[in-house]
């Protein structure tokens, strides 16, 4: 969840936004082949995949994509990532956020039909990676049973978990990318603009702050106790979304902010200009390029998606646009 999109979560009620927002754009449309082998969660071979589908990104196993807020796309199957072209590799959306869990205010940021789009894409023309989630995670600073102690907070990790595990049965997506992400942000909004990494709030709701520390140690913990309960109760693995300052900023640059060996998703390195496409982690002809965070960089295995336009306070016009290597899927 970028801060640009974050921004909406502050309107009051509980919402799911299914349609669509944007204007549709045009594309080349991609090449068909047979179905590949079977994998984990039903999901075929991705280098059978790439194989198969002529796309306009590169290089090869890496896919356009979108995220969060609905995106129309225009034109039949196989679809086209909109404004830029190419084919429509994946969508990554919203499985719920803590402000919403917590009973604050929130909207979901998720799309039925951009995920049915990628789905389609992915099942019947061996395009990109289906569909993906993340959730919007909050820090320690929110918990309404904050103590100061890890224990408390590795359980309030647990507890965002068993509720990401427990709304992704009832989301009804056929198909789904075996990472969930932890998004972890300081997105400046109500109720609590560092999402409790930062500071402590009198109650989860309140916006209120009643301390203004709170040990790396202490958010490291939320994340583990997130993290720990998802691939103890599931078949997914772990990943994060997240900038380096941002990270730095909340987990600082000591043992508490290590983590080699998570799969990151990163919105440093974004710019608001479409007119420059990815290729791999840099945009063409520029020296802007992906910025991983934690011991992380773009040569790692771990190194999964780059939200390169509409994240991080950018407007492209019309939202979220990701840059995903599929030959990295665990």
């Amino acid at each position: 969840m970028s801060r640009s999109r974050a921004r909406l979560l502050g309107a009051a009620g509980v919402a799911v936004l299914v349609g669509a927002v944007a204007a549709p754009a045009a594309g080349a449309a991609a090449a068909t082949g047979p179905p590949g082998a079977a994998t984990a969660h039903g999901r075929p071979a991705v280098a059978a995949a790439q194989s198969l589908a002529a796309v306009s990104d590169r290089p090869a196993g890496f896919w356009y994509g979108t995220d969060s807020w609905p995106i129309t796309i225009g034109g039949k199957a196989p679809y086209s990532e909109p404004a830029t072209g190419g084919s429509y590799g994946g969508y990554i959306g919203m499985a719920g956020n803590w402000a919403w869990w917590e009973g604050c205010h929130g909207r979901i940021a998720w799309s039925a039909t951009n995920s049915a789009q990628a789905n389609t894409n992915f099942t019947t023309y061996h395009l990109g990676i289906g569909t993906g989630v993340y959730w919007f995670l909050g820090g320690p600073g929110v918990d309404s049973k904050y103590n100061g102690t890890t224990a408390e907070a590795y359980a309030f990790g647990e507890k965002q978990a068993q509720k990401t595990l427990y709304e992704l049965g009832n989301m009804h997506i056929t198909l789904k990318y075996p990472v969930i992400f932890e998004d972890v942000e300081l997105p400046g909004i109500a109720p609590a603009p560092d999402n409790g990494w930062n500071s402590v709030y009198t109650s989860p709701c309140s916006g209120v702050v009643k301390a203004s520390y709170i040990a790396p140690a202490v958010d490291r913990a939320v994340f583990n106790g997130y993290a720990a309960y998802v691939t103890s109760h599931s078949s997914y693995k772990v990943g994060v979304y997240s900038s380096p300052a941002v990270w730095a900023a909340i987990f600082g640059t000591g043992s508490s902010a290590a983590i080699p060996n998570t799969y990151e998703w990163t919105y440093a390195g974004d710019t608001s200009s479409l007119s420059r496409l990815p290729d791999g982690w840099c945009l063409t002809g520029t020296s802007t390029c992906a910025q991983f965070f934690g011991g992380i960089t773009s040569s790692s295995r771990y190194a999964l998606m780059w939200q390169w336009s509409g994240g991080g306070g950018t407007y492209n016009g019309y939202g979220d646009f990701d840059q995903i290597d599929a030959n990295r899927t665990p």
